[in-house]
């Protein structure tokens, strides 16, 4: 049974120029809640009513399809869109019907995605109150410039204002996003932004290299590694320039775009890398429950359907998905851990052979420094092949391997689904 909830709240004032999540724009007019501490946009409103119908629903066919002991939830995370824009009032409604349905365990981690300029003292204490206890702040760049240019609507001093807000409300574990290969970002921009970020003193540091995204403003104005964008070498020196600092600076880079403080490992994210079941609940929302993948529609009205439609008929089509598929998510999905994956666990998962098969694709990148062993300890071993059992694991090295895990995770897809069409083409 799942642990873990991701609560999808689609509304920004404006959408980015970067951003191809699904989204409703609502504007830069002040809401309504300055007049009414109980309202909010009208589209608001109405949005959490019918998330909160969602969560009811899948609730009551949790408990009715499964003899699993239920447990209650251990992280909940709030993203976007800008969940900010909730007010608290709104914010304890969904936190509400989640703890009557699922539970909410006492020391749960329960995130919140916040842009700097959408919240003050007050909406803070109030989302506080309700029990939010970790902060994942926007802060993607720390020059005016940049922020403009990929259509943010704070301002460097919006950041730091955000953050004397979080410690004037008791919110001690808070992480900073940043992105790098903006348009016209340069290494010293980089530089400073990293120093403004050490600063601030966060207990968890998302660093994200820019993609730019199909069908975004980005993609029509820009191509990857032409003026303004960076080039290809300057994006890989601010990656090591990442690294390089943030880990100098006490910073644990467990993940390929996240570093922590000792103890502040964003856990939701971890029942992502680790595979582990999770709900998902909101427009484009994706669940993992009984080793299945499901998501919601994108489109606010569509999900709203969606919604009627599933409490109407309290079932939800599960799609099937195949065992080399699930062997295939979580290759791409524990290879982004600084600990890897454990060649045991996978044997006994998924079949030694097709572990043996993992290891003889990474071999040349292992060659090449990029891939490595770890005993029990997640300490360094020497030579390749090794030893299919729980005493081993296998990861990308940091930052060489981390570098290139696109075209290492690209030759395992590549490498799975043609087994996948093989053994397709045998049966028929």
């Amino acid at each position: 049974m799942p642990s873990a909830a991701y609560i999808h709240i689609p509304f920004c004032r404006r959408r980015c120029f970067y951003c191809d999540f699904p989204i409703s724009v609502v504007g830069d007019r002040p809401p309504l809640a300055r007049q009414n501490p109980e309202a909010g946009f009208g589209t608001i409103a109405e949005y959490v009513t019918i998330l909160r119908q969602e969560i009811q629903t899948a609730a009551t066919i949790t408990s009715s399809s499964t003899d699993a002991v239920p447990q209650p939830l251990q992280t909940v995370f709030f993203g976007g869109g800008t969940p900010s824009l909730l007010t608290a009032p709104q914010l304890a409604q969904v936190l509400q019907v989640l703890d009557r349905q699922f539970g909410i365990a006492p020391n749960a981690e329960i995130s919140m995605e916040m842009d700097p300029d959408t919240f003050d003292r007050d909406r803070l204490k109030g989302y506080v109150a309700a029990g939010v206890n970790r902060v994942s702040l926007g802060a993607q760049a720390f020059q005016t410039e940049l922020l403009q240019a990929c259509g943010r609507t704070h301002t460097p001093e919006d950041i730091a204002t955000a953050v004397a807000l979080l410690h004037q409300c008791g919110v001690t574990n808070f992480s900073l996003d940043l992105i790098s290969g903006l348009p016209h970002q340069t290494i010293d921009h980089w530089q400073a932004s990293l120093q403004a970020v050490l600063q601030l003193d966060p207990t968890h540091v998302s660093v994200y290299d820019l993609t730019v995204e199909a069908g975004t403003a980005f993609d029509r104005w820009y191509q990857p590694g032409i003026s303004p964008l960076p080039t290809e070498t300057a994006t890989v020196e601010m990656y090591q320039m990442a690294q390089q600092v943030l880990t100098q600076a006490g910073y644990q880079h467990y993940e390929i775009s996240n570093y922590a403080k000792p103890g502040y490992q964003c856990r939701h994210n971890r029942v992502y890398w680790e595979n582990c079941p999770y709900y998902g609940f909101g427009m484009g929302a994706a669940s993992y429950v009984n080793g299945q993948r499901f998501t919601r529609p994108r489109k606010r009205q569509a999900y709203y359907d969606w919604v009627q439609q599933f409490a109407a008929s309290k079932q939800i089509d599960w799609p099937i998905t195949p065992p080399d598929e699930q062997l295939l998510d979580t290759l791409m999905l524990g290879l982004r851990l600084s600990e890897g994956l454990n060649l045991g666990e996978l044997a006994e998962t998924f079949g030694l052979a097709s572990v043996q098969q993992i290891l003889l694709s990474l071999k040349p990148y292992a060659t090449k420094g990029w891939v490595a062993q770890l005993d029990r300890y997640h300490q360094p071993l020497s030579g390749w092949p090794i030893e299919v059992t729980a005493e081993h694991r296998i990861h990308l090295t940091d930052p060489a391997g981390f570098l290139v895990s696109n075209v290492i995770l690209a030759d395992l897809f590549n490498v799975l689904s043609s087994r996948m069409t093989s053994e397709v083409s045998a049966k028929s």
